[in-house]
């Protein structure tokens, strides 16, 4: 399990307790309904809103914890598996169909972009282990990042600042600065300009 707090530490359990591979559960019982609860208010209060509405989603998400920044937006397809997890800079995007499966912290920072049917991933288990014990590893996407459509983003990357994974890439590493990288597993493809550079 990644460095967290004691609170945060407790909502993973113990797979050689609860038995998870044959069903039992992997997160506390009130994780499982603070998460049911935030799946019902979205499935009735955003999943079927048209894209210009931002502001409430925004409004929805921040409610149930999530950091959220200016105009950020996120489309009422995307599935947002844990809100006190996600953090969204400014006209950071999460479009339409992602997936946030985020079991650890999921940051996109200023302007970074999610596209349509990506998948972020930020818990895995322990494949070595009989208990298959859950564990999580945090996700950035850095600012002016883009994850392209149906691109997946492995637990524990940080996509920095300007980099690029093409669509349906898959990186389990992190991306480097201002680099284009694309498909599965993501490899370097070509430096990007950096158009934050001052000449």
């Amino acid at each position: 399990m990644t460095d967290k707090t004691p609170d945060q530490r407790l909502d993973i359990l113990d797979a050689s307790e609860t038995d998870a591979l044959r069903g039992g559960a992997s997160f506390s019982l009130a994780h499982r309904m603070r998460r049911a609860v935030w799946g019902v208010t979205w499935l009735l209060l955003a999943s079927w809103t048209p894209p210009p509405l931002h502001p409430w989603r925004r409004l929805l998400l921040k409610a149930f914890g999530a950091r959220m920044g200016r105009r950020a937006r996120v489309y009422g397809s995307a599935r947002i598996w844990y809100p006190p997890n996600l953090e969204m800079g400014d006209y950071a995007v999460m479009g339409w169909d992602v997936v946030c499966y985020n079991q650890d912290k999921v940051v996109l920072e200023d302007y970074a972009i999610v596209s349509q049917y990506s998948h972020l991933v930020a818990g895995t288990h322990d494949i070595d282990s009989p208990t298959f014990q859950l564990y999580t590893k945090p996700i950035r996407i850095c600012r002016y990042a883009w994850i392209a459509s149906n691109a997946f983003v492995g637990p524990g990357v940080t996509a920095h600042e300007g980099s690029v994974l093409g669509g349906c890439g898959a990186t389990f590493k992190d991306l480097e600065p201002w680099t284009v990288y694309g498909g599965n597993p993501a490899k370097p493809l070509r430096k990007r300009r950096n158009f934050l550079e001052t000449t």
